[in-house]
């Protein structure tokens, strides 16, 4: 018996998904928010946006991406670079 696997979106197309999100939300300028916030509009958990973020704000060069504050969830700043 074959087993089903049900596909998940590749971490790329998470990143893609994320990126996107980000360039149309800070298209009018800085963006700031915690990952728990965003989660249900990128269908991700906080945690993978956390780790995508880190990532995101090495490769992504026309967006300024950095942790602002870590009161009791990290919050990120988005602004076109």
């Amino acid at each position: 018996m074959s087993m089903s696997t049900t596909a998940q979106p590749s971490t790329e197309s998470k990143e893609r998904r994320l990126t996107n999100y980000l360039r149309n939300r800070a298209e009018d300028g800085e963006l700031y928010f915690k990952g728990k916030f965003i989660a249900d509009d990128v269908g991700m958990s906080p945690k993978e946006i956390g780790a995508l973020m880190v990532k995101l704000s090495d490769s992504v060069s026309d967006l300024e991406i950095e942790k602002w504050s870590y009161t009791s969830a990290t919050t990120w700043r988005v602004a076109p670079a």
